[in-house]
């Protein structure tokens, strides 16, 4: 019996004016990811890698061809049902993404109240229990100036985990990070991958990256050129 794919990228252009002049940010993309698999898309600025990560995340639509998440195609979905697709999927920014007057437990719990489908009483338990899980219960009341560059995204991680998704996706997680911690960031997400059962899509320029992925793509001018 064949696996469907948790992720499958068929065909797909994305092309956009900018400045008068049509830009190509993707040319013909074909992707599968399996459940359960740490995904690397690799390559400089301008290669497609953000790109594509927004189209898996329901964040942007393809020009043409198809993106299936899932066994949803996202580029068949309706406003509401895209939004309600993309507060299933838990999302790391290079910028950590953070409110800066908030605990990092009320960080958590803000992804909780955006997500709007996990009860509240079971808030206080998930929270504490994603904290606990990236390591931070001893700072789990420090706001973000209180907290490291490493501390900090654990805690955007934990706020993605809250909402138990099966789909992570991260944009330059390390790119703020000095390498020591960011290898930190990256084994930590791994063995995410590994106990929860996560798919895991990460975009990034750090080669360390690819040590700890089960799949390495790269991209170049809006192709993938290999694994």
């Amino acid at each position: 019996m064949t696996t469907q794919p948790f992720i499958a990228i068929n065909s797909v252009t994305r092309s956009f004016s900018l400045n008068g002049r049509e830009v190509h940010a993707l040319r013909g993309v074909d992707l599968q990811v399996a459940a359960g698999s740490f995904v690397v898309l690799m390559g400089p600025s301008g290669s497609g890698k953000t790109t594509l990560l927004n189209l898996i995340g329901g964040l942007d639509q393809p020009s043409s061809g198809s993106v299936t998440v899932g066994g949803q195609r996202l580029d068949q979905l309706g406003g509401a049902a895209l939004a309600a697709q993309r507060r299933t999927i838990g999302f790391i920014f290079q910028s950590f993404a953070l409110i800066p007057t908030a605990s990092a437990y009320e960080n958590v719990e803000l992804g909780l109240r955006v997500a709007g489908h996990v009860p509240r009483k079971e808030w206080d338990t998930r929270i504490r229990r994603c904290v606990a899980a990236v390591g931070l219960s001893a700072w789990i009341d420090h706001r973000p100036y209180e907290l490291s560059g490493g501390q900090q995204q654990r805690v955007a991680i934990a706020r993605a985990l809250a909402v138990r998704p099966k789909l992570m996706l991260a944009d330059e997680p390390t790119g703020d990070l000095d390498s020591s911690t960011g290898e930190q960031v990256l084994s930590l997400l791994r063995d995410l991958v590994d106990q929860q059962g996560l798919t895991l899509v990460l975009a990034t320029h750090d080669p360390m990256a690819a040590e700890f992925a089960t799949h390495r793509y790269n991209l170049r001018d809006g192709k993938i050129l290999q694994e």
